[in-house]
């Protein structure tokens, strides 16, 4: 009896077994490549909606605390007394209404009772001018004194962290010149 190889032929069988695992193996790095890029493009767009988000919330409550400075300041009889930090007004009424930067705030003071218009602030200063302006500029000459202001200057910068590993955002400088009005000539 003889015997006689009459193929020389694997079968599809034997052929595949061996890179089945090797397939396997390769599949799963590139689907944990693409998964990885995946959360890092998440999780970065996420940070970036957060600051954009926050930059829009500090934006807003400048704006609104600029409206109540700028109407207050506005109907105020005069300043009785200034620091780059501090401004005490006679307020309408008589009764004197304080402006104050400090410990990163600038706090409102009427009757007594301070009320907080701004946190996080890096930077806040006054400044007072006369109301006739320098000529060839967009400026107003410093007043001398309090008694001879008619336009305050506030300038202040915020920034705030909304979560510990957030980055911290920081606003522009925000400033405005408000003219006493109710002391007109």
């Amino acid at each position: 009896m003889e015997f006689k190889i009459t193929s020389t032929r694997t079968s599809k069988i034997q052929r595949q077994s061996g890179g089945l695992l090797i397939e396997l193996l390769v599949g799963l790095a590139v689907s944990g490549v693409v998964l990885a890029q995946i959360c890092l493009i998440w999780y970065y767009s996420s940070r970036s909606f957060v600051a954009q988000m926050n930059y829009v919330d500090m934006d807003q409550i400048s704006q609104r605390t600029l409206d109540v400075l700028s109407r207050e300041i506005r109907q105020t009889k005069s300043l009785t007394a200034y620091a780059p930090n501090r401004l005490v007004f006679n307020d309408a009424d008589g009764l004197p209404l304080i402006y104050e930067f400090a410990n990163r705030q600038l706090i409102r003071t009427k009757f007594d009772k301070p009320m907080v218009l701004l946190k996080g602030c890096d930077e806040g200063s006054f400044s007072i001018y006369q109301r006739n302006p320098v000529e060839g500029a967009y400026d107003q000459y410093p007043a001398a004194s309090a008694a001879t202001c008619k336009l305050v200057e506030v300038k202040w910068r915020c920034a705030r962290r909304l979560f510990p590993t957030a980055p911290e955002t920081r606003e522009s400088m925000h400033s405005a010149k408000i003219v006493i009005r109710s002391n007109d000539p």
